[in-house]
């Protein structure tokens, strides 16, 4: 990517790079996110159901934060642990929300987490997600507006078999925005009054975005807040979505279309507003699953990044820069390096600074840039 505004060198380039981490033996490593209590430390989400917890001062600790093995279906590729997010208020409450494939029945779960309590997972939402076992999304994070979002795959196989990108009566293939904050009647959470299908009839009112097919990962840029998805193709194209904080309502199209590209008809539907994706590039040639990442807010490298969206592909480790253009101009992007073979995920410490985790042989990298010469 040649930054041309200012925040590099004319005529200069941004090199990304990642350097493994010592002390972190090899799991099979699924996200990654800060503590947010002042501490410095990262937690690590480990498939089989176990949280890590890492700090730059002294590695990897030896005993889990916590412990799901008991509840949770690690045994398939894409089931497992999947997703964590500490409560805003973490340091006081010392409360996780966990997301997984509930090893009873595979049911894609959302449970609350209490570290000074029992240490128990009080489920709080569930979705039948048992006859395939991919695409059960997972990402979980707090918004800037306090409220729990959660994605969901569009329930697996291929070709949306239950079509439920498009269905707004099924959680599947949708971000889910809760306030996990109280409860409403029966349920052990509410549904914000300005969710867009909250007084829709027959239509779930907990989804924030639809026509999703495997939002792995997504994140909130902390300067605006507004949301970016990763949502994985089905082999034509890999997608990123970009959304402003108040387009809740967002409809990416799938499985009518398939990032910028129709993938079938017979599933459009005339008087439909799809959001085009912000970025996408070709399945099998260039990757196999996009990897969601973050918008660069760091300190060592905010000449060159600041306000950069960066991501990766989880087969060709290719990773991508991406941000609006100048005056609602067209997104630019560029290639800028190369991840570690399998990366699942980014996480962002206290600095704002980078890093990513794999699958396999499962490993914490941190993630630094450079500006190149002469590009």
């Amino acid at each position: 990517m040649v930054l041309r505004d200012g925040r590099a060198g004319a005529g200069s380039a941004v090199a990304a790079r990642c350097a493994a981490l010592p002390g972190t033996p090899p799991r099979r490593r699924r996200g990654l996110r800060r503590a947010d209590d002042g501490s410095g430390r990262l937690f690590i989400t480990e498939k089989a159901g176990t949280v890590r917890v890492y700090h730059p001062d002294t590695g990897l600790a030896e005993e889990p934060l916590l412990d799901l093995t008991g509840v949770v279906n690690g045994a398939d590729n894409e089931r497992g642990l999947l997703g964590l997010a500490t409560a805003p208020d973490f340091a006081d409450s010392q409360v996780l929300y966990a997301a997984y494939t509930r090893a009873s029945d595979n049911a894609v779960t959302l449970a609350r987490v209490d570290l000074d309590g029992s240490g128990e997972p009080e489920e709080l939402l569930t979705q039948e997600h048992d006859q395939y076992s991919n695409h059960n999304g997972g990402q979980l994070a707090f918004g800037p507006d306090g409220h729990l979002y959660w994605a969901i795959g569009d329930g697996g196989g291929s070709g949306d078999p239950f079509l439920s990108g498009q269905a707004v009566d099924t959680l599947l293939g949708k971000i889910l925005r809760l306030d996990v904050s109280r409860t409403c009647g029966e349920l052990p959470y509410c549904v914000p009054e300005d969710n867009p299908f909250a007084d829709t009839e027959g239509a779930r009112g907990e989804i924030w975005a639809y026509g999703l097919r495997n939002p792995w990962r997504f994140s909130f840029d902390s300067a605006d807040g507004s949301l970016w998805i990763g949502d994985v193709g089905q082999g034509t194209e890999e997608e990123v979505d970009h959304i402003a904080q108040d387009q809740g309502g967002a409809n990416f199209g799938w499985s009518c279309r398939e990032g910028s590209v129709v993938f079938d008809e017979t599933h459009c539907a005339d008087d439909a507003d799809y959001t085009e994706p912000v970025f996408s590039y070709q399945s099998s040639v260039e990757g196999c699953s996009v990897i969601g990442g973050h918008v660069y807010h760091g300190k060592e490298s905010a000449d060159l990044l600041d306000g950069t969206y960066v991501f990766t592909d989880y087969c060709s480790s290719t990773v991508w820069a991406l941000r609006p253009g100048a005056d609602g101009g067209p997104y630019e992007s560029a290639v800028i390096g190369e991840t570690p073979t399998q990366v699942t995920s980014f996480g962002v410490d206290v600095d704002g600074e980078f890093y990513v985790v794999n699958d396999l042989p499962g490993q914490l990298h941190r993630m630094s840039f450079e500006e190149k010469q002469g590009s």
